[in-house]
């Protein structure tokens, strides 16, 4: 596991601390004849032989460097098939960290992905799956006859309502694992702070009454899954 450890922190500073973003640019555009593609891998070679700091562990080294130097090539030139960029980022990052796990347990991987399966804590991940998409579509049918009457004309970012939500049931069932229920209530304050401007402008009493109905929905399904996890040991 150090060695995960060691690499994957390798990983991030080349990634995202030692790559300007004139880099990036450059890279889109040029992909394989930019410059920069190969200075980013020669960085990425130096801080994985860093943190092995063993002159034995030269191929795997090697092998990692090269392996980084494929996946970001398949990410800039696979990019133009994708309306959303950030599908190619996430892509290109979980194959890094892929390689890295399977170069760190390569002797051992197939007993520790086994291990790794059989602890995953299958009513957690429940309850982070159910209040992030499921509870959103659950509000959505639960405040659909109420949301028909809240005119539209306020400008707002697509979905941030939803995403928001999620974002807010995750807060709260973190809170309610780590048993620090007095979070809840500042996370409320500070929606309700945030939100009060808005509030004040439109003068619309609908508006108030399904934002706060919308609310303590949301807070509420994330409050329930989180006690009926703790419940159940």
């Amino acid at each position: 596991m150090e060695i995960f450890i060691k690499l994957l922190l390798a990983h991030l500073i080349g990634d995202f601390m030692l790559q300007p973003q004139k880099w990036v640019i450059h890279k889109e555009a040029n992909k394989i004849a930019s410059k920069y593609l190969y200075l980013h891998i020669l960085i990425h070679l130096g801080l994985y032989a860093l943190a092995l700091w063993d002159i034995n562990a030269w191929k795997l080294i090697l092998l990692l460097a090269l392996s980084h130097l494929i996946i970001d090539l398949l990410k800039l030139y696979s990019e133009r098939f994708f309306t959303n960029k950030g599908v190619p980022f996430f892509l290109d990052q979980l194959l890094h960290v892929g390689v890295i796990y399977i170069c760190s347990f390569y002797a051992e991987l197939p007993s520790h992905a086994i291990d790794l399966i059989q602890n995953i804590d299958w009513p957690l991940l429940l309850a982070i799956v159910f209040v992030t998409f499921p509870s959103a579509i659950i509000m959505g049918k639960i405040l659909e006859r109420m949301s028909y009457q809240i005119g539209t004309d306020h400008k707002s970012l697509p979905n941030a309502g939803k995403y928001i939500g999620i974002i807010e049931r995750l807060f709260v069932l973190v809170f309610i694992l780590i048993g620090r229920w007095e979070a809840i209530g500042l996370l409320i304050t500070a929606k309700s702070v945030f939100r009060f401007n808005d509030l004040k402008e439109s003068n619309n009493r609908k508006l108030t009454e399904y934002i706060l109905i919308g609310t303590l929905v949301s807070f509420g399904l994330a409050i329930l899954t989180g006690l009926l996890y703790t419940s159940n040991p």
